[in-house]
């Protein structure tokens, strides 16, 4: 019973592993879209987001499952709950990078990101991509040290979230106010994806400490 528990465990870890991969390309992707008009590579992550709930709704299923035939205590109890929360928190950057993909369609066949945005984005991006990866890794091989670097580069995002603020805000922003709500909503999102990326580290420490964090997002 104890050796099927484990496999079954090792199954909820795998699939949390996929959805964190699968977040990653999707957001990877949906910048792609986003800076460079590329309209294949939107609709694709639109069309594949249904695969990240269908990931979403295999870790709750099998998770209540366990939680019905094993009745886990302790660490045990502690992986299933961590693997509800982290399921979520992926399940919501997926939706995430759906926004952005969307946003890239509406504006198409015109870049959505003015040239004066393009590397505020740029960087944004690189920091969601980064994020994503270290909690692929995180779920993979869980290290409580890798994951509190998440706060890190939360801080980076959140700094470069404020930039944007200021490019738009600016006395000689050109572009009107549709294109500014636009870049708003799309820095929103960016900022939205780190910040699930750094509960689900949260979780993750929590798995391996027992602790849980003093202030989450």
């Amino acid at each position: 019973m104890r050796d099927e528990f484990r496999a079954d465990l090792q199954i909820v870890s795998q699939l949390l592993v996929d959805m964190a991969e699968g977040v990653r390309a999707a957001m990877r992707q949906a910048t792609r879209g986003l800076l460079t008009a590329d309209r294949r590579a939107a609709e694709t992550v639109i069309e594949r987001d249904a695969e990240i709930d269908e990931l979403y709704r295999h870790v709750e299923e099998r998770v209540c499952d366990l939680l019905a035939r094993q009745a886990p205590v302790a660490s045990d109890l502690r992986a299933m709950i961590t693997a509800l929360h982290v399921a979520a928190d992926l399940e919501r950057m997926g939706d995430l990078a759906d926004h952005v993909a969307k946003t890239a369609l509406r504006r198409h066949p015109s870049p959505a990101v003015p040239a004066e945005l393009r590397l505020i984005f740029t960087d944004m991006a690189g920091i969601a991509d980064r994020m994503a990866e270290k909690i692929a890794s995180v779920l993979a091989r869980p290290d409580a040290d890798l994951a509190a670097e998440l706060d890190r580069d939360d801080d980076a995002m959140d700094d470069l979230h404020k930039s944007l603020f200021g490019v738009l805000l600016g006395a000689d922003w050109p572009y009107g106010v549709e294109t500014a709500i636009d870049a708003t909503l799309l820095g929103r999102f960016y900022e939205r994806f780190a910040d699930h990326a750094v509960n689900a580290g949260e979780h993750v420490v929590y798995l391996i400490t027992g602790e849980t964090a003093a202030s989450p997002n």
